[in-house]
C-alpha cells in the first residue's frame, strides 16, 4: 500500500484542475487528482512533471488516506449544486484543521454559506478565485483567496509558487475576510464583462463603418497594444483578427455568430452592485447587451421593420486616434466603478479587502491584466481607502485629456446610426460624477407628490413633506 503523503488533493479535473496540478507538481509539489469520469484520472496520470509528482486516484477515500495532515483539497467543478454536493461527501471524511478550498466561480454568498458550515466542524473552506484561463492555470494565473487568514498562511507558499510574477512578486494575495476572494474575483469578472464590450464596440465601428478588414484590424488593435492601454485583452484581440476559417475562404471572425453567452458573474456584479448602492453602468450594459445579442430573430425583423440606415465613415485614421482615446476613456471608467464596488463591498460586508494588494495581482495573469494597473498600483499604496480612483488628480488629468476626442467619435457614431452603449455609459457616468447636482431632486419630488415619500432641502436640516395637490389648487 502507498504511504506517500501528498500535499494537495484536487476534485475535478477539467482542464483548469488538471493544470493547475501539473503547475504545482513543475513546482516540486506532490499532488493527486479525482474526478468521477476515469478517462480524465488517466489523462492526469499520463502527464509527467520534471519536479514534483502527480497522481490521478478515482476514489476520494484513496485521495483522503494518500493526503498529509492537515488535508488540503482544492474542488475545481461548477459553481452552484455540485460544489455543495462534493462539500457534503467530502465533510465526513474530513478532521478539524484540514483546509476545503473552491477554486471555481462561486457566488460569494454561496462561499459564505460554506464557510459557516465547516467552521462548525473546525474545518477551513476557502473561496480562492483564478483568473487566467486554461493557460494562466498551467503556468501562472492571478489568485485571489480570502478567508481564514491562518488557512491562507498555510497555503501561501503553494499559491506563492504557482501564481503569475511581476517584477519576481507572486500575482496572489490574501484579499480578507470570509468570501472576499470570491467577491473580488466576481467583481474581477464583471470589469472583463465592460471591457470586453467596448472593444467589440471600437471593433464593429471599425468594420461596419470604415469597413477595414481583419488585417488592418490586426495591425490598429496590436498598435494600441504597444501602447498606454496594453493589455491581455488587446493583445488577444489583436491576435483573432489573424485567424483564418478552416472551413471556408474568409476570416474565422466573420463566421462566428454573433450571440455573445455568459456564466453568470457579470451579473451577479450587477445584481449585488444594485444592492450596494455603488453604480456600475458600464457593467451593467455589458450584461443587458450580451442578453441582447440572444434576440436574434427579434433584432432581424426589427432591422427589417426599421432599415438602419448606417452612415459610412472615409477618415480612418482620425476614427482610429478618437476610438483609441474612447476605449482609453471608457477603460479608466470601468476599472474606477469595479474597485469602487469592491471599496464600498469591502466596507459593507466587513470583508477588509486591501485594494493595493487587488491590483498589485491583477498585473499578471488574470484576463483584465493591463499597463494601467501599475498606476492603479502606486495611487492605492499612497491612499489606501480612496473611495473612487475618478477622485485622484492624476487619473482627473488623464480622463479630462481624453475627454475631447471621446465625445467627438461618439457623436460621430451616434449621428451615424451606431450603437456604442458601453463607451456612451462611461462617458454618462464621468458627466454624472462630477456634477455638483443633478435632477434627482425633481425626482425626490415626484415621488413625494404620488406617494408623499419626503425628501430633504438644501437650506435646512429635517425631513419634509409637501401637499402638492393642495399646493396647486
Amino acid at each position: 500500500m502507498e504511504n506517500r503523503q501528498y500535499q494537495l488533493g484536487m476534485i475535478g479535473l477539467g482542464t483548469m484542475g488538471r493544470n493547475l496540478l501539473l503547475n504545482l507538481a513543475d513546482h516540486g509539489y506532490h499532488v493527486l487528482g479525482f474526478d468521477q469520469d476515469p478517462t480524465k484520472v488517466q489523462l492526469l496520470n499520463n502527464s509527467s512533471s520534471a519536479a514534483g509528482s502527480v497522481k490521478g486516484v478515482g476514489d476520494v477515500q484513496e485521495m483522503i488516506r494518500l493526503l498529509e495532515t492537515p488535508r488540503k483539497i482544492m474542488m475545481l467543478v461548477p459553481a452552484g449544486k455540485p460544489v455543495d454536493a462534493v462539500t457534503d461527501e467530502l465533510l465526513p471524511l474530513l478532521a478539524p484543521g484540514d483546509i476545503l478550498i473552491d477554486g471555481g466561480n462561486s457566488f460569494y454568498c454561496d462561499t459564505q454559506r460554506r464557510i459557516e458550515k465547516c467552521a462548525a466542524q473546525q474545518i477551513h473552506f476557502m473561496g480562492i478565485g483564478i483568473s487566467g484561463g486554461e493557460k494562466g492555470a498551467r503556468y501562472g494565473p492571478s489568485i485571489m483567496p480570502g478567508g481564514d487568514e491562518a488557512a491562507y498562511e498555510a497555503l501561501k507558499p503553494m499559491l506563492e509558487a504557482v501564481a503569475a510574477k511581476v517584477n519576481g512578486s507572486p500575482c496572489v494575495a490574501y484579499l480578507g475576510k470570509g468570501a472576499a476572494g470570491h467577491f473580488v474575483k466576481m467583481v474581477h469578472n464583471g470589469i472583463e464583462y465592460a471591457i470586453m464590450q467596448m472593444i467589440s464596440e471600437t471593433y464593429w465601428i471599425f468594420r461596419d463603418a470604415l469597413k477595414l478588414q481583419p488585417e488592418a484590424l490586426h495591425e490598429i488593435y496590436h498598435r494600441w497594444n504597444q501602447g498606454p492601454m496594453q493589455s491581455f485583452l488587446l493583445e488577444i484581440t489583436a491576435k483573432i483578427f489573424q485567424q483564418k476559417d478552416s472551413f471556408s475562404d474568409h476570416w474565422l471572425i466573420d463566421m462566428i455568430d454573433d450571440h455573445a453567452e455568459a456564466k453568470g458573474t457579470g451579473k451577479w456584479t450587477s445584481q449585488q452592485a444594485m444592492d450596494l448602492h455603488v453604480p456600475v453602468n458600464v457593467i451593467d450594459t455589458a450584461v443587458a447587451m450580451r442578453d441582447l445579442s440572444g434576440f436574434a430573430e427579434e433584432r432581424k425583423r426589427a432591422a427589417g421593420l426599421y432599415h438602419p440606415d448606417r452612415r459610412r465613415l472615409s477618415d480612418s485614421s482620425l476614427v482610429a486616434e478618437h476610438l483609441h482615446d474612447a476605449l482609453y476613456f471608457g477603460t479608466i471608467v470601468c476599472y474606477a466603478q469595479g474597485l469602487a464596488m469592491l471599496h464600498r463591498g469591502s466596507h459593507e460586508l466587513d470583508m477588509q479587502i486591501p485594494l493595493y494588494e487587488v491590483v498589485r495581482i491583477w498585473r499578471g495573469g488574470c484576463i483584465i491584466r493591463s499597463a494601467l494597473l501599475d498606476r492603479f498600483y502606486t495611487i492605492y499604496q499612497q491612499d489606501p481607502e480612496l473611495p473612487n480612483l475618478l477622485l485622484h488628480p492624476e487619473i482627473a488629468d488623464l480622463l479630462m485629456k481624453l475627454e475631447h476626442n471621446t465625445r467627438q467619435i461618439l457623436s460621430i457614431a451616434l449621428l451615424g446610426g451606431y450603437t456604442l452603449p458601453g463607451l456612451v455609459s462611461a462617458l454618462s457616468y464621468f458627466d454624472a460624477y462630477r456634477s455638483e447636482r443633478l435632477p434627482a431632486n425633481l425626482i425626490q419630488a415626484q415621488r413625494d407628490f404620488f406617494g408623499a415619500h419626503t425628501y430633504r432641502r438644501i437650506d435646512r436640516e429635517g425631513i419634509f413633506h409637501t401637499e402638492w395637490e393642495d399646493a396647486n389648487t
